[in-house]
């Protein structure tokens, strides 16, 4: 079965999209206005915490790749821990 990230880059071939390293797992949409994939912040932490526990795992996130702006393409955290 294939994974939500290969299933946006068939449908939109011909679109360039910024895609977060080591999260493609966590990619839950594309947002059709932008072209910005959009990830879910619950899994990336998930994945975060195979290798540093929750609050690392948090922190990493925010500091790390949630505030790193890469232009018009940076991607969409979908806060979905609630």
């Amino acid at each position: 079965m294939k994974d939500m990230l290969n299933k946006i880059l068939e449908k939109y071939p011909e679109e360039s999209f910024l895609i977060a390293d080591g999260f493609n797992e966590a990619v839950i949409g594309v947002d059709v206005t932008t072209q910005r994939l959009i990830y879910s912040y619950k899994k990336c932490i998930e994945i975060l915490m195979r290798d540093m526990d929750e609050e690392e795992s948090v922190e990493y996130f925010n500091f790390n790749v949630e505030g790193a702006y890469m232009g018009e393409k940076t991607p969409i955290w979908h806060y979905d821990n609630f």
